[in-house]
């Protein structure tokens, strides 16, 4: 397969060698990355057993909810690859295996996704991560997200990963400790946050202990803190929130969570809550957020995701990409609804206002 486009076009680096990649942007989200990591692990020999009757190579993608709720990102992660080159029907064919917000399914699914004999498996989500981290040790994982990839067992660290993974790292601990901040900003009253998050992600652990330190520093009580592992607990939590009458609300990054997003933001907007939510998709459902912080990415422009040097390709030389950039998006509409004023020195630190 040769490909007409570069592996990437857009890439930029603190890193010596950014030269050598035309058109440079410095900022790059994580579908943008996956598409140019995909395309550069394609590039790499494939074992005769691992090829496709058909001549096609395979993308596996293990997605933690469902395609009708992430559109965005197969449309995206599609129109990327395309712009690369890589065609699907002509050069690729991408299976895709969903978990429709259970976690507990992702292991069934990665096994399968590995029976296939994919060249590169796209994870979203630290479970889905793991769950193909089983499933094979030979196979390249690209990682759309992961909250601690390191104190997770993903990686041997974020420079040299080592293995077969690479992606995209969130650093959730330490942003969790910013959304505080900045809910306090915007809610100088704010005593009490509720909180919902998901156990059964090994990575949400450290999001809760940061959450729970800033609110110490802030003053501000944490609770109740509650534990959402399926879909099933999600009432008995809203129920929970409701009697314990809270400031406000904070969602800890779990991709399982998200895939519930509409009755999270149902019960956030009939509760009247100011809610701190993780990822822009809870806007895209008409979450009643007051203040949104979500990070933009900088990804090393690295000679063989140029298309230079595919042979050096591999996931465990790959370094995990960290956010370099982060928006505050703050939502007057709401806040206007809700009966808050924003302080000026937080709109004037706004990226966005939402009127």
């Amino acid at each position: 397969m040769n490909p007409a486009a570069p592996l990437h076009p857009r890439l930029v680096s603190h890193h010596p060698g950014v030269a050598d990649c035309p058109r440079q942007d410095p900022l790059l989200d994580r579908r943008t990355f996956l598409a140019g990591a995909g395309a550069a692990l394609l590039a790499l020999p494939l074992a005769v057993e691992a090829q496709p009757a058909s001549g096609l190579r395979r993308i596996g993608y293990l997605g933690s909810s469902s395609p009708s709720l992430e559109p965005g990102y197969v449309e995206a992660f599609r129109r990327q690859l395309h712009a690369l080159g890589y065609i699907e029907g002509q050069h690729i064919a991408i299976e895709y295996r969903w978990a429709e917000g259970w976690d507990e399914r992702l292991p069934g699914l990665a096994a399968d996704l590995v029976r296939l004999g994919p060249v590169v498996i796209v994870t979203t989500g630290t479970p889905g991560t793991l769950a193909a981290m089983r499933a094979t040790k030979t196979i390249a994982i690209v990682m759309a997200s992961s909250a601690d990839p390191v104190r997770s067992g993903i990686v041997q660290s974020l420079a040299r990963p080592g293995g077969n993974v690479t992606g995209f790292t969130i650093l959730g601990p330490e942003l969790e400790g910013k959304r505080m901040e900045l809910l306090k900003g915007a809610i100088p009253r704010l005593s009490r946050v509720a909180v919902l998050w998901n156990p059964a992600n090994p990575g949400i652990a450290f999001y809760r202990e940061a959450i729970e330190t800033a609110g110490r520093a802030l003053r501000v009580a944490v609770g109740p803190v509650m534990e959402v592992r399926r879909v099933e607990d999600l009432e008995g939590a809203f129920a929970t929130i409701a009697a314990a009458r809270p400031d406000a609300l904070a969602v800890l990054a779990d991709r399982s969570l998200l895939s519930h997003r509409a009755r999270i933001v149902e019960f956030a907007a009939a509760k009247r809550l100011p809610v701190m939510y993780p990822y822009g998709e809870y806007v895209d459902a008409g979450g009643p957020h007051v203040v949104r912080a979500q990070q933009r990415r900088a990804v090393p422009g690295r000679r063989d995701l140029c298309g230079q040097d595919p042979q050096g390709a591999q996931p465990g030389n790959l370094p995990v990409q960290e956010p370099s950039k982060f928006e505050l998006v703050i939502n007057l509409k709401t806040a206007k609804a809700l009966g808050l004023t924003i302080p000026q020195p937080l709109l004037q630190r706004a990226d966005r206002l939402i009127q």
